[in-house]
């Protein structure tokens, strides 16, 4: 028995597809990695089901989970990291969308900043593309944390960072690629092409100052 807006979840679901489709022309889901999910309500969200090609998603490409990641009124498997989507509708009540892309950009940085265990953005005017950002004379850290097919414990070393109280606005997993949010799914793509950029710029400054 459904327990959510069926047109909120054709909605979401349209938004998805849009996005992936545009994420996917720029490259940065491969093969069919990546995922997207925006929340339905206080308790529900719309999610990519595991294994679909982020470029060429429809509706039936998105099914519905609970803020505890379990499916609802579907047999269909969501992505196996849907908990770390779940987890930051959970802690921020105003977080509409979650994405979770594979750039090169974002792969490498993951690696090369992987000992660091964050990215430390400072001085770049496009900061201020990360929404309470008023100006590029600031500091915003992009943490690293170590890749693991464990999502209850990458979960818990999130919820650490969170609870410690810095301002944490995405993050990237070693390796892997990176997740961020926003209040909707347009602040959310600000966000995600503002962190590509400053990634770049950053691994840029590496190899022109070797």
């Amino acid at each position: 028995m459904k327990n959510y807006d069926a047109r909120q979840l054709a909605h979401a679901a349209l938004q998805i597809a849009d996005a992936g489709r545009d994420l996917a022309v720029r490259g940065w889901t491969p093969a069919t990695s990546s995922n997207f999910s925006v929340r339905l309500d206080d308790a529900h969200a719309a999610i990519t089901i595991s294994g679909r090609d982020k470029g060429n998603l429809g509706a039936d490409d998105v099914m519905v989970v609970d803020l505890h990641g379990k499916a609802v009124d579907t047999d269909a498997r969501p992505s196996a990291e849907t908990l770390l989507h779940t987890q930051i509708y959970a802690r921020y009540a105003d977080a509409g969308a979650v994405l979770h892309t594979h750039s090169h950009n974002q792969t490498v940085a993951s690696r090369l900043w992987a000992k660091a265990g964050a990215i430390r953005f400072e001085g770049w005017e496009l900061l201020k593309a990360i929404s309470g950002t008023p100006t590029h004379e600031t500091v915003i850290i992009l943490p690293v944390f170590p890749n693991t097919q464990d999502m209850p414990a990458l979960v818990k070393q999130v919820d650490a960072y969170i609870d410690s109280g810095t301002p944490l606005h995405g993050y990237l997993i070693d390796g892997h690629g990176i997740y961020t949010w926003g209040r909707d799914m347009a602040e959310t793509r600000r966000h995600l092409e503002a962190f590509e950029f400053l990634l770049a710029c950053e691994l840029d400054l590496r190899r022109l100052n070797r």
